[in-house]
């Protein structure tokens, strides 16, 4: 008799695969409003559920939001939202107002929505071209993508980007850094496992002993490996 999978046992929807959200106390917002103000760094904080140090702005009007930190500030530093010609950073400027070249992070997806694209340590994107329909920005990624020129930026690169120099030398530590995040740790591949375990497992070494790619009508036990092609042979 065979066990669940670990994608049968994620789909159930337990607690031990969906992030501890209830412990997560900062979420990185834009201002509500379009008018230019000027606001001033408070803090910076650490948080579980992001790589980068956090900073939390307040502004004249007494809105406080969250976002990461970039590199070069402190706290008590000025940082502007929507003001022309302020581009110091940590400000926060409509794509259709920022130069060309410039470095930007924490952009928008779509106007006057949460922020999505360049959010880890250490990331940054770049403005390449800009027009009336729309601009062209560089993920990190080196991908160019087109976005709304009434998208928000950050001004800046990301804080933290020397996180990954330090190694983990103990497997203790990475269990509590994915245990933070409710992240599967360690990854175990099918073919490492027992028979009872995978449909790969067992065998002679690490060898799978039947097509990658699953039967058209396996049951939900053995549908593992590749994605199924939709159709074979010719047309």
């Amino acid at each position: 008799m065979g066990k669940n999978l670990i994608q049968q046992r994620r789909g159930r929807g337990t607690p031990r695969y969906l992030a501890p959200s209830h412990r997560y106390h900062y979420e990185l917002t834009y201002p509500s409003t379009k008018q230019p103000l000027k606001g001033i760094i408070k803090d910076l904080v650490h948080h579980q559920a992001h790589s980068a140090p956090l900073a939390i702005i307040e502004y004249e009007n007494k809105e406080s939001i969250c976002i990461p930190a970039p590199q070069k500030i402190r706290v008590g530093d000025e940082v502007f939202y929507n003001t022309e010609g302020k581009l110091s950073p940590g400000s926060i400027q409509l794509l259709s107002e920022i130069p060309e070249g410039t470095q930007i992070y924490n952009i928008e997806r779509v106007p006057n929505n949460n922020p999505c694209f360049c959010r880890s340590a250490g990331s940054l994107a770049k403005l390449i071209s800009r027009s009336k329909e729309y601009v062209i920005v560089q993920l990190p990624s080196k991908k160019e993508t087109r976005l709304n020129p009434g998208c928000r930026a950050t001004i800046g690169e990301i804080a933290g980007s020397g996180k990954l120099e330090k190694p983990i030398l103990k497997a203790g530590k990475r269990h509590h850094m994915m245990k933070a995040r409710n992240k599967l740790y360690p990854q175990v591949s099918g073919v490492a496992m027992n028979a009872v375990d995978h449909p790969f497992g067992s065998g002679r070494g690490r060898h799978k002993g039947k097509p990658t790619i699953a039967p058209k009508y396996a049951p939900a036990g053995r549908k593992v490996g590749m994605l199924r092609a939709r159709r074979t042979g010719r047309k």
